[in-house]
């Protein structure tokens, strides 16, 4: 479930990182250059506007659901009380070779060669 809107979050967040970049600069950055005339009113939305909006909503409803999601997941320990704690060790996996075996002999065991005499 949780990988699910995971998914969906990054689709979202991509989609609307599209959506924002594909919408006309209105310029006037941060509201400056702009009369206080009677055209300071707001153009109706368009669709990209309404898209954007749906994508943020989804946005910001997935975030709050994924935060939900982890916070049940946790054991109410923090970090630090963990820290003592030996690590949790992964049982070896049947079928392979041990690396023992795998590994050359020590040099006590290795062949008494006499030195060549040149």
């Amino acid at each position: 479930m949780q990988n699910v809107i995971l998914v969906v979050h990054l689709l979202l967040a991509l989609a609307l990182i599209g959506v924002v970049l594909l919408q006309r600069s209105e310029g006037g950055g941060l509201g400056m250059g702009g009369g206080g005339g009677p055209q300071a009113t707001r153009p109706p939305m368009t669709g990209m506007a309404k898209l954007t909006w749906l994508f943020a909503a989804g946005f910001i409803a997935t975030s709050i659901t994924l935060t939900v999601l982890a916070a049940s997941n946790i054991d109410g320990r923090s970090v630090i009380d963990r820290l003592g704690e030996p690590a949790p060790t992964a049982p070896a996996p049947s079928g392979l070779p041990d690396i023992d075996s795998m590994l050359p002999p020590p040099a006590s065991d290795a062949p008494l060669v006499p030195p060549r005499a040149d």
